[in-house]
């Protein structure tokens, strides 16, 4: 019969259950022991009694017994009277029986509430295996399919794919065997442990329907029977694909927004691009972008034809080989054809191949001769998959193209997975259009930097230079330290570094107007001391005007500078440092170290004035002047101070440091290598393959004496004949030195100037001729009145002397001494 118990409720046998049998004239003939909770009596009395005369309706009985059949019972309500008055709803269910040919009835007696719950039970089964909402498998011990609710092609209807199920059924022949490996052996465990598997999600995708992505939330409970055996599994799944798609979404979008656009490096976030899309979206990702983009410019309006590098490429696997033929990281080539996306729900590439989510894979033809492109090859694999190809667009511009490719393992890109990238890459193509922009910025400001220092090398008589800058690695940076070397008068030179505190144009325009100023003191003749005090003057001035009223005081105030003047025929090297480190001399043979210079203060800070220390420099003593960035290794941009002596580095670090500097400027002074090997040197040492955080200046100086002979001096009284005894001196020294063709020049020059010694300024007079790249000579005096040019009226008897010396002279000048002052003029040899 169809009395299904409830479970945790009463049996057949139990007080809401009995079972009558019934002769021909409905007599009861036998019972179980149940009856007796039903109808209130005991068997015994229960016996022979006509059953329709125990209910309070007895027609009852007539329409269960009426509605009965062979093969199934009939069933009435009805209510059982107790012989104390009382009441028991219960339906009867009546089985007829013919054993003997005499009718017989089985009657089966349920009471009201377990009779309910027995019909929930079937409307429970019913309505669960009639929807298809949620699913519902049963499987035997063998986890064999035998009864289910869901017919996959139902679900994922299929031309040509049968309607119906074959039961039983294993479940590899319906799901992918990539999937359902994994589910039968979680299934496995819920029938050998008992234990419950609650709403686990996993990919479960039809065998007839394998590129579609499907993802079911699974709930599996042990069927157990009577005597708790395992009979099987009852599975309750539900399809949550859309679900697991949006929080993947918004996983990938989180990731996304991390990750992308922390760095101002156009490679780094085409990386980091590549990397938040492999794996778990794709198996392979590619990022390829223009060289202009790499370069800081403009993309330009067309991206086909241009030259694009490929910065960015990663496959799910990392021991996965490279799929061959396509274009590895560092290529550049060019993109002839516009790849399109292609995007379906539901399709595969058998189906309709114009609706496939991907683009057919691009080949990249080689451009004109010497435009550095190279072979043939492809943008994603040829491999059974599917792609996306689309571009990476910001501000209206087309910056690169982002490919991405994933295994025909896995389901297809869809739309929806096709709208997701081009999201992700709309982000990225923004921060990659920032870090475009900030490398231009970056170039534009190291451009500027660099335009504003002089040429890298520069040689004089007095020696040989080699000039170096190193940009930092961000813009942040950029600006500030600088380096010179300025010819002075009678073959001396200048070798200058300094430091502008702050970053940016500001500090480069700052930067530029020192040097400016620097260079224009310079021409003064001043001692190093002087200099520096007059630079400081001028940073304070800077400071004062401001222009933004109770701004900080800023500009060149906190800057450095390093001054340093090298006589190569004294052979003596005049140095002062307002905030800098000494310089470091390598003498020939000798180990480099520090020169003992107590540096003054910043410039613009205030305290003890400048000194001025001399010290001697033999002939190939190499000179190495630095600055504090380059011991200390800052890893950030230092405050407005930066740069200056005051031992920021601190600590051992900086010291050994320094003392590698000195290893290397000790090396390289013994095997005789130029400044630029130097400078090399030290680089590699204290910057190996990084760029600093804040820009470094440096010059080396290989120092060098005039050749023997190439000077004559003599001192004359201040009386009129020292006149021509000068004339006669220097036309007796130029002939030995082959320069009669500069005889009658230097004859007035020398004419006039001893005679203004003589007459305005009192002896002893020195003169001096200097040979080297140009002819020197030098009228020194004890006055310290500087001459002044200025232009004779027609009826003047005198003024023009001077006049006709500048006229003569290619360059001339004074400067003072610590006896007075010297005149000096410069002209062009002339040997013929």
């Amino acid at each position: 019969m169809n009395a299904s118990p409830h479970p945790g409720g009463p049996d057949d046998s139990g007080p809401g259950a009995a079972i009558l049998v019934l002769g021909p004239d409905a007599e009861i003939l036998a019972s179980t022991a149940g009856a007796r909770s039903l109808t209130g009596l005991p068997p015994e009395h229960l016996h022979g009694q006509p059953f329709p005369g125990l209910l309070t309706e007895p027609e009852a009985w007539a329409r269960a017994a009426g509605r009965a059949r062979a093969d199934r019972p009939g069933f009435a309500g009805a209510t059982l009277r107790h012989p104390g008055g009382a009441t028991v709803p219960v339906r009867i269910e009546a089985l007829p029986l013919h054993p003997d040919g005499r009718p017989r009835h089985a009657v089966t007696l349920l009471h009201a509430s377990a009779a309910r719950r027995a019909a929930e039970d079937r409307a429970l089964l019913h309505a669960l295996f009639r929807q298809s909402r949620v699913g519902l498998a049963i499987q035997d011990r063998t986890l064999r399919i035998t009864r289910t609710n869901v017919v996959p092609a139902e679900v994922v209807p299929v031309p040509g794919e049968p309607s119906r199920l074959d039961l039983p059924a294993d479940l590899a022949d319906l799901v992918i065997p990539e999937d359902a490996g994994e589910i039968l052996a979680r299934l496995r465990e819920v029938m050998e442990g008992g234990e419950p598997l609650i709403y686990w999600e996993h990919s479960a995708r039809f065998a007839h329907a394998r590129t579609r992505e499907r993802v079911c939330a699974l709930t599996s409970l042990r069927l157990t029977d009577d005597e708790e055996r395992p009979l099987g599994l009852v599975s309750l799944f539900t399809d949550v694909t859309d679900q697991h798609a949006a929080r993947r979404r918004m996983a990938l979008l989180h990731t996304a927004a991390q990750r992308i656009g922390r760095s101002l490096d156009v490679v780094r976030n085409a990386q980091e691009l590549a990397g938040v899309l492999v794996p778990g979206f794709a198996d392979l990702a590619a990022v390829d972008l223009s060289e202009a983009v790499l370069a800081g410019d403009e993309p330009g309006a067309v991206l086909l034809g241009a030259p694009v590098r490929r910065v960015a490429a990663t496959v799910a696997d990392a021991g996965t080989r490279w799929p061959a033929g396509v274009r590895r990281v560092g290529e550049t080539f060019r993109v002839e054809h516009a790849p399109r996306v292609r995007a379906a729900e539901g399709r595969t590439p058998a189906e309709d191949d114009e609706d496939v989510p991907r683009t057919r894979p691009v080949e990249e033809g080689t451009g004109g001769e010497g435009d550095g492109t190279e072979e043939n090859g492809l943008l994603l694999p040829e491999a059974p998959g599917s792609r996306i190809v689309f571009p990476l667009r910001a501000r209206g511009q087309v910056l690169g193209f982002l490919s991405l490719w994933r295994a025909a393992a896995g389901p297809a890109f869809t739309r929806s997975d096709a709208e997701l990238a081009e999201e992700v890459g709309s982000r990225a193509a923004l921060s990659v259009d920032n870090a475009r922009r900030y490398t231009r910025e970056h170039r534009t400001l190291e451009t500027l930097q660099r335009s504003l220092l002089p040429r890298p090398t520069f040689d004089v008589s007095a020696a040989s230079t080699a000039g170096s800058y190193v940009t930092a690695g961000t813009a942040a940076g950029v600006g500030g330290s600088w380096y010179d070397v300025i010819p002075l008068s009678s073959a001396r030179v200048a070798f200058v570094i300094g430091d502008v505190p702050g970053h940016g144009l500001s500090a480069t325009a700052t930067m530029g107007r020192l040097r400016t100023a620097v260079q224009t003191l310079a021409d003064l003749d001043l001692t190093p001391d002087e200099l520096l005090g007059r630079l400081d003057d001028l940073a304070i001035r800077l400071a004062d005007t401001q222009p933004a009223p109770g701004a900080p005081r800023g500009g060149a105030v906190g800057a450095t500078c390093l001054y340093c003047v090298y006589d190569p025929i004294s052979g003596q090297c005049a140095a002062a440092g307002a905030g800098r480190l000494p310089p470091v001399v390598a003498g020939p043979g000798q180990d480099a170290e520090l020169v003992p210079l107590k540096a003054g203060p910043a410039l613009g800070v205030g305290g003890s004035p400048f000194e001025t220390l001399r010290f001697p420099l033999a002939p190939g003593s190499l000179l190495l002047l630095f600055g504090e960035d380059l011991i200390t290794g800052d890893s950030a941009p230092g405050p407005p101070g930066r740069g200056r002596g005051d031992g920021a580095g601190g600590g051992e670090a900086r010291e050994r440091r320094l003392h590698l500097l000195c290893e290397r400027v000790t090396a390289a002074a013994r095997a005789a290598g130029p400044p630029a090997e130097v400078s090399r040197s030290v680089l590699d040492a204290l910057l190996p393959g990084r760029a600093p955080a804040n820009d470094v200046a440096l010059l080396a100086a290989r120092v060098q004496a005039l050749p023997e002979g190439a000077t004559a001096g003599w001192e004359f009284p201040a009386e009129p004949a020292a006149v021509g005894q000068a004339r006669d001196r220097v036309l007796a020294q130029l002939k030995d030195w082959q320069l009669t063709a500069n005889a009658f020049s230097t004859e007035l020059i020398v004419s006039e100037l001893v005679t203004n010694a003589v007459r305005y300024a009192g002896g002893p007079i020195g003169l001096r001729l200097i040979r080297n790249e140009t002819l020197i000579c030098e009228v020194s005096d004890p006055s310290e009145t500087q001459p002044h040019l200025r232009r004779a009226r027609p009826t003047d008897e005198g003024g023009r002397g001077l006049f006709l010396v500048a006229q003569l002279a290619h360059r001339w000048g004074s400067r003072y001494t610590p006896s007075g002052k010297t005149i000096w003029t410069e002209q062009l040899l002339d040997r013929g």
